[in-house]
């Protein structure tokens, strides 16, 4: 049976912090990514509790008469509990070394782990068409689980929003970038 996963990188929003809401430009996004999703035969929304992610998707589920999951293992990554003038040199290490594990943050493979979790719980269910919004990091983690040629650069290269669609037939995973602003 042919499953579809769209992951969706949230829009553009007002700050990182976890209430951090859409800015006006992130608003019109999502009125526009709600456009541009509405033919996919979505049935199933799960979101990080972002309040940016939320929004992101809103619009959309709203439309199609859907309500919108909330799941706390689609948030946001964190490398470090403190912050690195050399952030992005560290996150491009982690995405070669999946271990790294920072002063209070994250590494990769526990990050993908849990991502990975929501995927597959999601497979499960009846739902054939699925959309996960989650944040870019974390985003990236998951295609590369699909996908071991994605990586830092591939991240550098998201937008907000993007979205990828995913699909699984029998045995094979076919990604491909769908959307980007």
């Amino acid at each position: 049976m042919l499953k579809t996963l769209y992951i969706v990188r949230h829009c553009q929003a007002a700050g990182q912090e976890p209430n951090a809401p859409l800015t006006a430009e992130g608003y019109l996004q999502a009125i526009a990514l709600s456009d541009l999703l509405f033919d996919f035969g979505i049935e199933r929304f799960i979101s990080s509790p972002f309040t940016r992610a939320y929004q992101s998707i809103a619009p959309l589920a709203e439309r199609l008469g859907f309500s919108i999951e909330i799941d706390k293992r689609l948030a946001e990554r964190v490398l470090c509990g403190i912050p690195l003038a050399d952030w992005r040199q560290r996150l491009a290490q982690s995405f070669t070394n999946l271990d790294l594990c920072l002063d209070g943050g994250e590494s990769s493979r526990d990050a993908m782990a849990r991502g990975i979790a929501v995927v597959d719980e999601a497979l499960q269910q009846k739902a054939n068409t699925i959309a996960i919004v989650t944040h870019g990091n974390l985003m990236a983690l998951i295609l590369k689980h699909f996908d071991d040629r994605i990586g830092y650069p591939e991240w550098e290269k998201l937008s907000n929003p993007d979205v990828y669609r995913v699909q699984f037939l029998n045995s094979a995973t076919h990604v491909e970038r769908m959307i980007f602003f």
